[in-house]
């Protein structure tokens, strides 16, 4: 499978915890970047996951610790967010992109908090299903 693929099947995951369609939902992406620790893009699966979230009719905030000003320059229609929390406000869903170590230490509770619909698609698997089910996250 390659990127495409990866990134289609990601959406797919979304679009099934919402009837179907992203259209006019909004998807926070936290990291953009092609691992942790690293502002390159290069190949990073945020590229064609953001294409497929926007082409499926998704709004999207995104951030990054350290990839932003990489990202603005290859993705348009998004907006960048000074923070994880920040990118979260009023998301209908959130997607976990890439494993930073700060990610893996979100305050659940706060975050819950400040989305329209506490939904998190964890594609890097820093969160066990069950602790963030008893946080309220479908």
């Amino acid at each position: 499978m390659d990127k495409k693929e990866f990134a289609l099947a990601d959406t797919l995951r979304a679009m099934a915890l919402f009837g179907g369609t992203l259209r006019g939902k909004t998807v926070a992406v936290l990291g953009l970047t092609f691992k942790p620790n690293t502002d390159d893009m290069r190949e990073a699966p945020s590229l064609a996951l953001i294409t497929a979230l926007q082409d499926m009719g998704a709004r999207v905030r995104a951030f990054d610790p350290v990839g932003m000003s990489q990202a603005q320059a290859l993705m348009k229609n998004v907006t960048y967010c000074e923070n994880a929390y920040d990118c979260a406000e009023g998301a209908d869903a959130l997607v976990i992109a890439t494993e930073w170590e700060q990610f893996r230490a979100l305050d659940l509770d706060r975050l819950r908090d400040l989305m329209a619909c506490p939904v998190i698609v964890d594609l890097r698997n820093i969160y066990r299903p069950e602790e963030v089910c008893r946080f309220g996250f479908a």
